[in-house]
């Protein structure tokens, strides 16, 4: 992790970079862009599924930010950055030694993640990428390394993974073996862009919160609830709400069920601190549910996410 002292002088760094190269970038690069966010890259895939759209190509690129390469990267810059002092500081910047416990060592390639500067030193690099799949006819949506193409039959789509792999080998980085796929979404396949999935169902075009995104709810509500807590009931309450809230307001599009079945877990976890306080064993059972209704839990302002989701819903409506 930089500095805090390289944190304000990457943040310059940026700001002055990103004028420069922000004009150019294609219109089908959605991340780390002013003006431009997750929902607008999810919006556009959706446009074009339900434009007849119905070949995927699910890509993967493998380590994209430790293996982006030095050597073409700064060709690049310095393609359209004169002053010699701000491209040796972007070289001290990719080049700067990384310490793990008692190793250092000096990287060949990649842009260190969690540095200001690294989200646009990887547009910069996939910038190319993004007008050439454009030159081909393809239909691609790019956020930052997650990227899919979306074509009308199985040999577009055939072709285009065949370019995507080709502009590849030739950047010097490698396509997931086993992440990157085809997916006849006509025929009812479905995969996973940005934390969502996107499936054609009976009703229509459909997209909800992937298994993975529920999961890693699950995981940091469970972290924020351990049966020893040692916080009050209302402000363990007050931590959940700031998770489940900031989940809601990306998820919102997630299958009610999915809602219902997330608010029963988070209650379910309440319930078993509550047990645990009254010096019983194992997690919550049927008893408790009548010790503890869950209007208990709403008298105590637990968010819920599906009447939130309704409401939200009634919103939109009007």
């Amino acid at each position: 992790m930089p500095t805090v002292r390289d944190r304000v002088v990457q943040t310059a760094l940026r700001n002055v970079l990103e004028p420069i190269f922000e004009h150019e970038f294609a219109v089908h690069s959605y991340g780390f862009r002013p003006g431009r966010s997750c929902k607008d890259a999810l919006g556009r895939v959706d446009e074009l599924l339900k434009a007849g759209y119905t070949h995927v190509v699910d890509a993967d690129i493998q380590g994209y930010f430790d293996t982006i390469p030095h050597a073409p990267l700064m060709t690049m810059i310095r393609q359209r950055v004169a002053d010699g002092r701000v491209r040796e500081l972007i070289q001290q910047f990719l080049e700067q030694d990384v310490m793990e416990d008692t190793a250092r060592w000096t990287p060949e390639a990649g842009s260190p993640q969690g540095a200001v500067i690294s989200p646009l030193l990887s547009n910069i690099y996939l910038d190319p990428l993004d007008h050439h799949m454009a030159s081909q006819g393809i239909e691609m949506v790019r956020y930052a390394d997650d990227l899919v193409l979306l074509c009308r039959d199985e040999s577009h789509a055939r072709h285009a993974l065949e370019t995507l792999r080709d502009w590849m080998d030739g950047a010097v980085l490698t396509l997931h073996p086993e992440k990157t796929r085809m997916v006849d979404y006509g025929a009812g396949e479905g995969f996973d862009f940005l934390g969502y999935h996107f499936k054609k169902c009976r009703g229509g075009h459909r997209h909800w919160a992937s298994d993975k995104s529920m999961k890693a709810l699950r995981a940091k509500l469970r972290a924020k609830t351990p049966r020893c807590c040692g916080q009050s009931l209302p402000a363990v309450i007050e931590e959940l709400n700031q998770i489940l809230r900031g989940w809601l307001g990306y998820y919102q599009h997630s299958r009610p069920f999915a809602l219902i079945s997330m608010d029963q877990f988070v209650r379910q976890r309440l319930r078993s601190i509550l047990r645990k306080r009254r010096k019983r064993k194992g997690r919550a059972r049927g008893a408790d549910h009548q010790r503890w209704p869950n209007a208990h839990f709403h008298a105590l302002g637990l968010y819920n996410l599906e009447h939130a989701r309704a409401k939200i819903l009634q919103s939109s409506l009007r």
